[in-house]
């Protein structure tokens, strides 16, 4: 999931389960830091790859995989500084409002969310950190069911009001519930 509630400036969107080709175009991920990058301005595929030191016919692989889904969309051609036109995308926030199902997913697509985090604060530097809470909690299926649903909820009443914020610092986050090996 990928918190973008102001691309577009979209109204807030309801919570569904993601479909097979959804699920899939978020299991990598080049993919969801492509979505995180779009999700604050408008880059071009040379912009992505120059972003992300990756080669640029890899990238447009993963942003036209995210186009097939919904997730990112093209947004008129524009001129660049150097007069060549260029072709930008932007999310459209839809990935946000997505549950992914993990209990089919194989384990590297269970854990693309947690490696694009981790490329992404490896690049904003130790200093980037602001919160950190490790834990161990016993908790029942029908708990950790609750607790997922209470963290989700106040995530999405950040995400709803996002756009009222723009003018104010972006910071990213990560929640991973895991059961801990017996």
């Amino acid at each position: 999931m990928e918190a973008t509630s102001s691309a577009g400036g979209r109204a807030p969107r309801q919570r569904r389960q993601a479909t097979a080709r959804e699920a899939r175009a978020l299991a990598h991920p080049l993919r969801l830091r492509v979505l995180r990058l779009c999700a604050h301005e408008e880059l071009t595929n040379k912009q992505l790859a120059d972003r992300l030191d990756r080669d640029p016919g890899t990238v447009l692989h993963h942003v036209r995989q995210l186009v097939d889904a919904g997730f990112l969309e093209p947004v008129p051609v524009r001129t660049g500084t150097s007069g060549a036109l260029e072709k930008p995308y932007r999310s459209t926030g839809l990935s946000w409002w997505l549950s992914t199902p993990l209990d089919a997913a194989e384990a590297d697509e269970r854990l693309a969310p947690i490696e694009a985090f981790q490329e992404e604060l490896r690049e904003a530097g130790p200093g980037s950190v602001r919160t950190f809470a490790r834990f161990i909690l016993h908790l029942s299926a029908e708990d950790a069911d609750e607790l997922d649903r209470r963290i989700v909820a106040v995530l999405d009443e950040y995400v709803q009001t996002d756009r009222e914020r723009l003018d104010r610092p972006a910071h990213g986050g990560i929640v991973v519930l895991h059961r801990l090996a017996d």
